[in-house]
């Protein structure tokens, strides 16, 4: 009867509970403030229950029921359940714990911001502050609680905690860490608090690094202690400090290694049979099998030391991926023992040790760049060159695990091949026999997953890319058939990776280089019909996916490309399907790469009977908005011009001529480019068809372009070969004077002067190139221009023109015949515009460059005798720059003594010339000049030392030189002059370095030890350099040592960009910090330098975000005094934007918000309507940006 009643008496509370529930959860319901009361009284009371089922219920009333009720029954709530979690009774803390995760999770922000509740810093920590040392207290006990899970959510909360407590709750925890781990009462605790340790340095390494010192040498006692589940704790710790602590962690580092290299192969319950490594694996199939066979055989469950390895393999993987600097140490221990470690038994510890090699070579693939160079490599060995002696010791490793029956296993072998070709393309060549086999078996195996076969193929893809043809032909009998069935495969990814590989299979079996010896040594036929059968296939298929049918139509355009003549009978119906595929939107441009590439092949394909529709369709493709389709079709029509000229008709030049004009715009100059490419080659190959320009839009839309500042480059030199192109057509109204009068007809004529300087240089190019076009034309057209300098009556517009003509055609004609002309252009100099002397003193320049022996003497003499030599020393600089080596050889000892003695001159200007003639002339015979300027390094005069030095900036350029190698071992010397006493030595000395650092690194790596402090030491605000100049009534102060800063803050910028790894990244944010608090200037520079480094070096910059925060803050808050002119708040203000877009770099450093004076400052960021705007609009533009870089890629 009792056992009744109590049942009776459980079933009506867990109904009515559940009835209560199902009432919260409707929208209807109101209650009113007693009903509130009495609910939540009610609730509460049953978490007490001692039935589970009712207390589960009542939890679940607990989420509808605060968003039902009013704030302050709230914090009854709340306030009941932190006191309920405080209880003696275990079920009640527990029940408690849920029920207050439940009521946080169901509360909007703005409430639990006024709840006094030590778990909501899980998510709220920050605005618990004053309740961080209570909460410290409460958690320690628990460390040593006797349920595991309790010490576990612990440690989860402590960690939560270290983020945003203050530094005494932060030293308190720490000591007691120390002082428990010290005690070592118990192992089971120790275990806990290695791993508290580990926890707290994953969630604010920025804040343990200074108690490293002392954690560290009691993490490596507990490693040797006989216990697998603390030396998996222990070396995990070393991972997260490691990962978080990089600099306070580097003296460790050796240590961590070793450590890690001993328990990378800890496995005292297994012998590997030493005599099957030595056996040679790349012969033996049996052997293959029987080492699969060994994984099944053993099995303990009880054994946990696979943890310990793969712990140390995970804590390798940090080491590689943090310790850039170390990767030649890494290369000759860490990588031989991983490279062991392949054969590891189990699956998961495997995998992280093919991980941590992967990790190994992407830390060498950005470094390729400066290691590949020819002047490092000088220097023994390097990473790659000891990559480069380990490939055969990784291909024996991975040979046998190719053949594993995991996929796991096979696919980190594929993702390691791609990766190690990647570094070091080529380097397989001698091993594809042996690597061949183990990626068919892949392909063929029944047993493989969808993903092993695509990671196989792609594999594969990259191997064939990066190394020579005729290392594959021995295995294309077996790689053909699996590769085809997967073309044939259901799966569209193995289809289209598939497609891939066969594009790359056909340039293998027929490379198109070298057509006549592939054909003596390989013979392609067997293989032509598969290939092209399984393709044909995918080609006509509608029904399939996108990447797919692309892939079909690449992979067909390279097959007819390079065995199209093997194909006579199939051909025809190909291309009409590519003319379909041609008038599908979502196909077209692939068919256009398609059919470029075949146009261009060397068996020369006939096109003509798909030619008269496809031109028309392709005309077409010009007028769209898609400018990759623009651009691709002028390269097709380009081609199909130059190869099949005499199958293209008027009519289809006609309508592709209609299309041109919108082209031709300064609006984008690569399509310009392209456009006057195909002009040029049509006035080779239907020059009938250029008639219609003459009057016609496309030549005025030629002569508007001439006239635009942004033509240069590639596009300037499209248009000076359209220009020689056209008028050797002979074209009626399109002569050398009609052309001519087209292009300096509105300078002449007076209407308006054109507005940049360029235009007018970008007219003489023209004409210099319609004259070498029209040599019998020169002559009286150099002397009409003669004469247009001479008149007095001429415009500066005309002079200008008429100098820079001269000095173009000069440059390529010889005017020595001209017997005024050196008097006209020497009368020029003294020209009131400025533009005119400098276009004279270029003409000059220019034309000695055609003819030496008559204009350099004169110009030399000039230099000795007049008093213009600012402008003279300019025309000997286009001469050394313009000149060949073997024309200015003769002369070079006389330039060179005249050269001298300017460089004392006292005008910065005329140095700065003469500087860059004495670099430019060191790189016709460096042997002989290099060490003359070295010796002038001596000089007493500083202006002498300052133009020496600058000297050195223009030999040194982004190409390889023959002044390199000694350059290279003498530009310490020339550095040395960073501790000159001259002011402007050093400043010069700074660009000179700057200019190294950013067009050839490897000149200065090895001496940045040296460099680095002296770089450092002028970053420095000196007093003795700042000085107040009174000017009438005020005082002006003037800072001397500002450029001088400035040019170091430059250096520093440029060192993170080519050199980061040889930086000490500590040191070099304590001087950015000095620059934040610097002037104007300056700040720009390390506003930038912070925003790159939030993306290049998260970790240490969090460590130091405090220190940070604060000059970024006192720039934002910084106002402008309300009588200051207009200037000072435009500064103001882009000095705001400019610290904001620091501030948005910084807060995407994960857990930077997690800072205290970072989210104050947000908040205070929040709370300004100014620059809240000014936060808001820079996150919009930066995710905008990115958004724009994904769509380019």
């Amino acid at each position: 009867m009792n056992w009744l009643l109590i049942c009776v008496f459980f079933l009506s509370r867990f109904m009515a509970t559940n009835d209560l529930m199902t009432e919260l959860q409707k929208d209807s319901i109101k209650l009113d403030d007693d009903s509130e009361r009495k609910v939540v009284r009610m609730i509460l009371k049953l978490l007490e229950d001692k039935n589970g089922e009712v207390q589960n219920l009542a939890v679940k009333c607990l989420g509808p029921l605060v968003s039902k009720v009013k704030e302050y029954q709230v914090e009854t709530i709340v306030d009941t359940l932190c006191t309920n979690m405080l209880s003696d009774k275990e079920q009640l803390r527990d029940i408690s714990s849920i029920g207050l995760k439940t009521v946080i999770g169901e509360l909007p922000l703005t409430t639990i911001n006024r709840l006094p509740v030590c778990v909501c810093l899980c998510r709220q920590g920050g605005l618990l502050v004053n309740f961080h040392p209570s909460i410290l207290s409460c958690l320690l006990p628990q460390l040593t609680s006797p349920r595991l899970a309790v010490r576990k959510r612990t440690i989860m909360a402590l960690g939560h905690l270290v983020m945003s407590c203050g530094n005494l709750v932060f030293i308190d925890l720490i000591e007691h860490l120390l002082t428990e781990l010290g005690r070592n009462d118990n192992m089971s605790t120790t275990r806990t608090y290695i791993q508290c340790t580990a926890a707290i340095s994953r969630q604010a390494g920025h804040r343990i690094g200074e108690y490293l010192e002392k954690i560290i040498p009691l993490v490596v006692k507990f490693c040797n202690v006989d216990d697998d589940e603390l030396r998996e704790y222990c070396i995990q710790a070393f991972e997260s400090f490691v990962r978080r602590c990089p600099k306070e962690v580097y003296p460790h580092v050796s240590t961590v290694i070793s450590l890690c290299l001993r328990y990378l192969t800890y496995d005292p319950n297994y012998n590997f049979d030493d005599e099957d490594e030595d056996d040679n694996a790349m012969d033996a199939e049996q052997n293959d099998e029987d080492y699969q066979g060994s994984d099944d055989e053993y099995s303990d469950d009880d054994d946990m030391s696979w943890k310990v390895r793969r712990a140390a393999a995970k804590c390798l993987d940090a080491v590689v991926s943090t310790r850039h600097e170390m990767l030649p140490e890494f290369y000759r221990s860490v990588s031989p023992a991983l490279v062991c470690r392949f054969k590891e038994r189990e699956e998961n510890v495997k995998a992280d040790v093919f991980h941590a090699y992967l990790s190994l070579l992407k830390q060498t693939r950005p470094a390729q760049s400066w290691l590949a160079d020819p002047d490092a490599m000088e220097q023994g060995e390097t990473p790659l060159t000891m990559l480069q002696s380990q490939v055969p010791m990784i291909v024996k490793a991975l040979h046998k695990q190719l053949k594993e029956k995991s996929v796991k296993t096979r696919q980190c072998c594929f993702n390691m091949l791609t990766e190690l070709v990647n570094v070091l393309p080529g380097a397989l060549t001698t091993h594809i026999p042996v690597l061949i086999p183990g990626i068919i078996f892949s392909l063929n195996d029944k047993s493989s997953s969808s993903n092993l076969k695509i990671d196989a193929l792609a594999c594969l893809h990259v191997i064939m890319v990066t190394h020579p043809a005729h290392a594959f032909h021995a295995h294309v009998p077996a790689l053909v058939p699996p590769v085809v069935a997967c073309v044939g495969d259901p799966f569209y990814k193995i289809t289209s990776e598939a497609l891939l590989v066969t594009q790359q299979l056909v340039k293998v079996i027929r490379p198109l280089d070298n057509l006549s010896e592939s054909s003596d040594s390989f013979d392609p036929s067997p293989y032509i019909n598969d290939l092209f059968t399984c393709t044909i296939k995918r080609l006509k298929a509608a029904d399939i996916d996108q990447e797919v049918k692309e892939r079909a139509i690449s992979c067909m355009g390279q097959i007819i490309c390079n065995l199209g003549d093997r194909l006579p009978a199939e051909l025809p119906g190909t291309l009409l399907i590519f003319l379909e595929r041609l008038k599908n939107e979502i196909t077209r441009l692939t068919t256009v790469k398609a059919l470029t590439l075949i146009a261009g092949s060397p068996l020369k394909i006939d096109l003509r009977p798909v030619l008269p529709d496809a031109v028309p369709i392709l005309a077409s493709f010009l007028r769209k908005n898609q400018r990759a389709l623009k651009l691709c079709t002028l390269a097709a029509l380009d081609i199909l011009l130059r190869n099949y000229s005499s199958a293209v008709t008027p009519v289809m030049v006609d309508a592709v001529l209609a299309e041109l004009p919108p082209l031709i715009s300064e609006s984008d100059m690569h399509v310009s480019q392209m456009a006057l490419s195909f002009l040029s080659t049509l006035a080779v190959t239907h020059p009938s068809s250029l008639s219609q320009l003459s009057g016609g839009n496309i030549l005025q839309q030629l002569i508007a372009l001439v006239r635009s500042p942004l033509l240069q480059g590639g596009a300037l030199s499209a248009m000076l070969d359209f220009y020689q192109a056209l008028v050797a057509t002979e074209t009626a109204g399109l002569g050398y004077m009609d052309l001519l009068r087209m292009l300096t007809g509105p300078v002449y004529s007076q209407s308006a002067s054109l507005p940049h300087k360029q235009a007018y240089c970008s007219i003489a190019k023209c004409v210099a190139a319609l004259t070498r076009a029209c040599p019998d034309e020169g002559p009286a057209v150099v002397g009409q221009f003669i004469q247009d300098v001479k008149n007095s009556r001429s415009t500066d517009s005309i002079r200008l023109l008429a100098l820079l003509s001269l000095g173009e055609v000069g440059h390529h004609v010889d005017l020595s015949s001209q017997p005024e002309l050196k008097t006209v252009i020497l009368d020029a100099f003294s020209s009131s515009s400025e533009e005119v002397k400098s276009a004279a003193s270029y003409a000059l320049g220019s034309i000695a460059v055609g003819n030496l022996p008559e204009y350099l003497p004169f110009v030399l003499q000039e230099i000795s005798s007049s008093k213009r030599q600012y402008l003279l020393l300019h025309s000997l600089k286009e001469i050394i720059s313009s000149a060949s080596v073997s024309g200015l050889k003769p002369y070079v000892e006389s330039v060179w003594t005249l050269l001298l003695k300017h460089c004392e001159c006292q005008e910065e200007g005329t140095r700065n010339v003469v500087a860059e003639c004495l670099g430019k002339l060191t790189l016709i015979d460096p042997e002989t000049l290099l060490p003359r300027l070295k010796g002038y390094l001596l000089s007493g005069s500083s202006y002498a030392r300052s133009s020496v030095v600058t000297a050195v900036k223009f030999t040194i350029s982004d190409q390889p030189q023959p002044i390199d190698p000694l350059l290279k071992n003498c530009i310490g010397d020339f550095l040395k002059t960073l501790e000159d006493p001259d002011l402007n030595v050093r400043r010069v000395a700074l660009v000179t370095f700057n200019s190294a650092a950013h067009n050839k690194p490897s000149l200065i790596r090895e001496l940045l030890d040296s460099v680095l402090p002296q770089l450092y030491n002028e970053t420095k605000v000196r007093k003795e350099l700042i000085r107040e100049v009174e000017m009438g009534p005020f005082k002006h102060t003037v800072d001397d040592g500002l450029d001088l800063r400035k040019a170091a803050f430059e250096c520093m910028y440029t060192l993170l960009d080519s050199c980061l790894d040889r930086l000490d990244i500590f040191t070099f944010l304590n001087h950015v910090e000095d620059g934040l608090k610097d002037h104007y200037d300056i700040k720009m520079l390390t506003f930038l330098m912070l925003a790159r480094l939030s993306s290049l070096c998260p970790s240490a910059v969090l460590q130091r975000l405090d220190r940070l925060v604060e000059p970024l803050r006192a720039t934002c808050t910084t106002k402008v005094k309300a009588n200051s002119v207009k200037q000072e708040f435009e500064k103001q203000d882009e000095l705001k934007r400019s610290a904001m877009r620091a501030v948005v770099a910084l807060l995407t450093i994960p857990e930077a918000e997690k800072s205290p004076l970072m989210s104050e400052f947000q908040s205070q960021i929040s709370s300004n309507p100014e620059l809240a705007a000014i936060f808001e609009s820079i996150q919009r533009d930066s995710s905008s940006a990115n958004m724009e870089s994904m769509d380019t890629s």
